[in-house]
């Protein structure tokens, strides 16, 4: 209850709350506020020349290329943005937590095998890796989470790697050692709590970064399969469309940009409640 105090006395976090209440609202209810099946291709959905129609009375944001409607699309199409974000995310949060909290317990070989590898995924772009995990197996829904969190894992294991290596010399943990606790005790009842501020501000921040990723993907081509709805795939098919009906593009580009816009929002103003450095300064 205090961090969402805190958060609602923030103007900025509070308005990337509201944001980001609305989408997963929308999200969620997609199936009851939605006018049409995303995938209906209506017969008045086009207009005589198989042109797009604008945004209208019964066609509130238009209709795509194949006579679709737009709203009911980015409706599908937030469901589509923030399973992947919240699953992709979700496991490349416990990924790096998990790496992240072993190597800097264990150190040693283990530890320096662990990091070493995370820094060579480092080396590698997230974007260009991501496009080639994404092009050598079947684009799917699960197999694009599956790609962003096998990419999205390294920067939580060396956050975490760093504030495990100074909670194992602090003075709780050196005398658990002392009374013989085991390795699992220490890092799950000592180790792993004070880490959950960590995990929960990357959790949030780290769904921006997921939803904006994941639309670069299905822009790509490679990412959410048409006919399900996704705002990345949204724009590639509209992309020829651009200057006779740029409505296909504003409409999702503005929900990928709002959608990011708050997460990192509501995630800079966690950072500042939970982390002790930042406190005074609010």
């Amino acid at each position: 209850m205090r961090v969402l105090r805190e958060l609602l006395r923030q103007p900025s976090a509070l308005f990337g709350l509201l944001i980001v209440v609305a989408v997963m609202t929308a999200a969620f209810a997609a199936p009851l506020i939605a006018p049409f099946a995303p995938e209906l291709q209506m017969f008045d959905g086009l207009t005589s020349d198989g042109a797009p129609i604008p945004p209208g009375a019964k066609f509130w944001l238009g209709t795509d290329t194949l006579g679709r409607d737009l709203l009911s699309r980015l409706l599908y199409g937030a469901r589509t943005s923030l399973i992947i974000g919240i699953v992709a995310n979700g496991a490349a949060v416990f990924i790096g937590l998990s790496l992240g909290m072993l190597a800097g317990y264990m150190r040693g070989t283990i530890g320096n095998v662990i990091m070493r590898f995370t820094d060579l995924m480092m080396a590698f772009p997230a974007l260009l890796l991501a496009i080639v995990l994404a092009a050598l197996l079947k684009p799917s829904l699960w197999i694009v989470a599956l790609v962003i969190a096998s990419v999205n894992w390294v920067q939580v294991a060396r956050i975490v790697y760093t504030e495990t290596c100074a909670l194992v010399e602090r003075d709780f943990i050196l005398a658990e050692r002392s009374l013989g606790a085991s390795h699992r005790r220490i890092l799950v009842l000592h180790i792993a709590p004070h880490l959950i501020p960590t995990a929960i501000v990357w959790g949030t921040l780290g769904i921006a970064t997921t939803v904006l990723l994941e639309a670069t993907l299905s822009f790509l081509g490679i990412g959410v399969q048409p006919p399900q709805a996704s705002w990345g795939n949204i724009i590639f098919e509209s992309q020829s469309y651009f200057t006779v009906a740029p409505w296909l593009v504003y409409y999702p580009g503005v929900a990928i940009l709002l959608t990011a816009l708050s997460f990192n929002l509501v995630g800079d103003a966690l950072r500042d409640i939970l982390d002790p450095l930042q406190r005074g300064r609010l």
